[in-house]
């Protein structure tokens, strides 16, 4: 279908933009700015999806004008995009100033040393993008009259997304606060285990899939028209698949608990911890 003959150069763009990022850090062994080329990715995609029509008329076709004012598109395309690019701009620049900050990241201590190793996890960033903001891509290739009002049902989408991107907001905030606390000597506290760290060991990643199943949800309206092929919603839900997928079983929480349990693994503190706070979900299992 055409909707997806559009959605090319922007999984095209995503890939194109990270080997760009590969070439140039690679050979430095830099890993600082990973988390700001993806954030750089989300926002760039998200653009194309939206523009690549007149993109492809004005470089391609040589037609002169301007392009599209922001108001000539769908209020869920608005919606859609002001929503990646708030957490884009918010998650890439608060995890790029911790990485400058720190010197590094230290999950590619050894990486960055190998550089075809290091290579494949920028195509697996670009693979990240690619997956990640499918439901944005999708919704942005229909063209802006065919896609419907907006309903009660996206308001409440839209509201899940505000809810878990605050949610995440402030549990990072929780935490760079205690640390910066702990940095001055103004306690002793070997983890934190306050605020929403009190009901969760592990709430930014809840927030994150939280963001993600809004994103989603906003988008299913449209993907249920007549436009798309039977079976758009379920490719649209790999997004906050993935996403709880890896937050939660691969890159995420299994390594960071991994880390705790080496650091405080003797701490009666850390025990009680962990038995009594769940490992994801509020009010969830603690395994």
């Amino acid at each position: 279908m055409a909707v997806f003959s559009r959605l090319l150069p922007t999984l095209a763009s995503a890939y194109g933009l990270q080997t760009l990022f590969a070439l140039i850090f690679v050979p430095q062994r830099n890993e600082k700015y990973y988390d700001l080329g993806g954030a750089l990715g989300f926002l760039s995609t998200t653009f194309i999806s939206l523009y690549y029509p007149a993109l492809k008329d004005k470089f391609y076709y040589g037609i002169p004008g301007a392009l599209p004012a922001l108001s000539s598109f769908a209020p869920r395309q608005l919606l859609l995009s002001a929503a990646l690019g708030i957490w884009s701009v918010r998650l890439g620049s608060f995890l790029a100033h911790r990485a400058i900050k720190a010197g590094g990241d230290s999950r590619f201590d050894k990486i960055k040393a190998q550089p075809m190793k290091f290579t494949y996890f920028w195509f697996a960033q670009a693979t990240w993008i690619s997956l990640v903001g499918l439901p944005v891509y999708l919704c942005n290739a229909l063209p802006p009259g065919l896609h419907p009002a907006l309903t009660v049902r996206d308001y409440a989408a839209v509201a899940l997304f505000a809810g878990s991107f605050l949610f995440e907001v402030i549990a990072d905030r929780q935490k760079s606060l205690w640390r910066n606390a702990k940095n001055n000597k103004q306690h002793d506290e070997r983890f934190i285990s306050s605020g929403l760290w009190g009901i969760s060991r592990h709430p930014n990643y809840v927030g994150e899939v939280g963001i993600w199943t809004g994103i989603w949800a906003l988008s299913t309206t449209t993907l249920q028209t007549a436009h798309f092929p039977r079976g758009a919603v379920a490719l649209a839900a790999l997004s906050p698949v993935f996403t709880w997928v890896l937050t939660r079983n691969v890159s995420g929480v299994p390594p960071l608990e991994e880390s705790g349990d080496k650091e405080f693994g003797h701490d009666p503190r850390w025990q009680e911890y962990k038995r009594t706070v769940p490992v994801f979900w509020p009010w969830g299992p603690v395994n």
